[in-house]
């Protein structure tokens, strides 16, 4: 978990200062009108830190294997009206959200990491699995979509 840690906490210091470097109609042009501009990515991103963050916490208490519920991340995005938003506003919440996963991830027990969950009809994950596909989801946007020249 440590290096999971490590890597979230580089990404909350590391972000910020990438977005310095880009003018704000880079970040809100979207490349087609159907795709999401940098600052809707970064919005999804953090959907989906409010939605893992619930994950990470129901599944240390509630009855296992916890049985997690999709999101529609499109109508996230629209709902939340990134696009509208001044884009400090974006990455502020972003990384405020980030920083609460890292003091959930620190507390919690080696021994819950283990436990289950899953979507309906599909296999089982442990905590841990889902902590770090989070992480993995987390550097293929910031990689690939926000962070590209």
């Amino acid at each position: 978990m440590q290096n999971i840690i490590e890597r979230l906490q580089f990404w909350v210091n590391e972000v910020p200062g990438e977005f310095r470097q880009i003018s704000e109609i880079e970040i809100s042009q979207r490349p087609t009108p159907q795709k999401w501009s940098k600052k809707e990515v970064l919005g999804h991103l953090c959907d989906s830190a409010i939605n893992n963050l619930e994950r990470f916490i129901k599944i240390q208490y509630d009855k296992q294997p916890l049985v997690l519920t999709s999101y529609d991340q499109v109508h996230w995005v629209k709902i939340q009206g990134y696009q509208e938003l001044p884009f400090d506003e974006v990455l502020n919440l972003w990384v405020s959200l980030n920083k609460k996963i890292i003091h959930v991830i620190k507390n919690i027990p080696d021994e819950k990491l283990t436990l289950q969950c899953g979507f309906e009809n599909n296999q089982l994950m442990t905590l841990q699995w889902l902590i770090q596909d989070y992480l993995e989801h987390m550097e293929h946007h910031l990689k690939k979509q926000i962070l590209t020249t």
